[in-house]
């Protein structure tokens, strides 16, 4: 029986893409059931909120979730009683026990002279940012007056130590943990908690302390420094991002959300690009990169995940550019350049 998978194409140029993405998986022999759900702004225009209780329970009953894009300036408000797009991404990582986001960031060599950074400052850089999903500031209590609003940062020892786990089980040779220790309580604890799981499991393993605008700067000026980055949700989130841009485009870069045993939810870093969205010209490589991840995280299929991650570096190599890389390849010819190399 074939695993079953949730697509969510959402939002924006999210259609546009996970259509391409499941037409690369056939073609790299990936035998999936698929079946399609409304996410985001388009699940609020049809039924009132981001993520209904039917796509929920559909997700948890699947083996992997695929998820293109979400939101765009049709929902944006800032009244809180209004739903945003945003939420769904937030009750979907909650509802599923999603507390370890994966983000690998490897530049592709056709691709160095595309970062903003210098060649000689991000060749051979092979990184992979994990960020705690389901805790800090974002899920925190939230007040708002007229006059004032607090957002609660809380974090529990229990969830400190299983993203630690995460972070130390992934790593090859060091773990930077990332925080904000000389300001925050919660950045203390954390710190105390991933250098007690370190001392206790992974003693092996590297383990350094970074505080989160020195992290900022040295992702910057030596990448290649870093294995694994470990942090907590908000910083996580805005590291990520940064780490994104070493690639030359936010537009190449997959992730993974996972939790214990349950399925996880892949998709690209990306957002929703509703200025392009239409136009047929959206890259489509890092939702084929997520659906890669998927494989390999969410289904064991490795040599299919090896297959699409391989045949998108040749695509690349050959010269495929998007308008994103500053080339003028559609979403289409995007797709068929990385078919021809299955």
């Amino acid at each position: 029986m074939a695993p079953k998978v949730i697509l969510l194409p959402g939002d924006g140029i999210g259609p546009e893409i996970i259509a391409p993405a499941v037409e690369v998986l056939g073609a790299a022999g990936a035998e999936l059931d698929y079946e399609e759900h409304l996410f985001g702004g388009a699940s609020i225009d049809a039924h009132g909120v981001a993520l209904t209780d039917d796509t929920l329970a559909a997700c948890r009953a699947a083996d992997a979730v695929l998820l293109a894009a979400v939101g765009g300036p049709k929902w944006d408000t800032t009244d809180p009683a209004k739903p945003r797009p945003e939420q769904g991404l937030l009750g979907l990582r909650k509802g599923l026990g999603l507390f370890a986001n994966l983000r690998p960031v490897k530049p592709f060599p056709a691709l160095y002279d595309s970062s903003p950074l210098k060649r000689d400052l991000i060749e051979r850089t092979d990184l992979l940012v994990i960020r705690e999903l389901t805790g800090g500031i974002y899920f925190g209590e939230k007040t708002r007056t007229a006059d004032s609003a607090s957002d609660v940062c809380l974090y529990t020892r229990g969830e400190i130590e299983r993203i630690a786990r995460v972070a130390f089980g992934a790593a090859r040779s060091r773990v930077t943990s990332v925080d904000k220790a000389n300001v925050l309580e919660t950045s203390r604890l954390w710190r105390e908690v991933v250098r007690d799981v370190h001392g206790r499991e992974h003693p092996n393993i590297e383990l350094e302390h970074l505080l989160v605008d020195n992290a900022a700067m040295r992702l910057i000026a030596a990448p290649r420094h870093f294995d694994v980055i470990l942090t907590e949700n908000m910083f996580g989130d805005i590291l990520s991002d940064e780490a994104a841009m070493l690639t030359g485009s936010i537009g190449l870069l997959p992730s993974a959300s996972l939790g214990d045993g349950g399925p996880g939810v892949f998709e690209p870093v990306h957002g929703s690009a509703p200025d392009i969205a239409g136009t047929g010209t959206a890259n489509p490589l890092a939702m084929f990169l997520s659906a890669a991840l998927m494989l390999r995280h969410g289904l064991a299929m490795e040599p299919q995940a090896a297959a699409i991650e391989s045949a998108v570096d040749r695509a690349l190599a050959e010269g495929l550019r998007t308008p994103d890389l500053g080339g003028r390849a559609t979403t289409a010819e995007a797709t068929r350049a990385v078919l021809a190399n299955l």
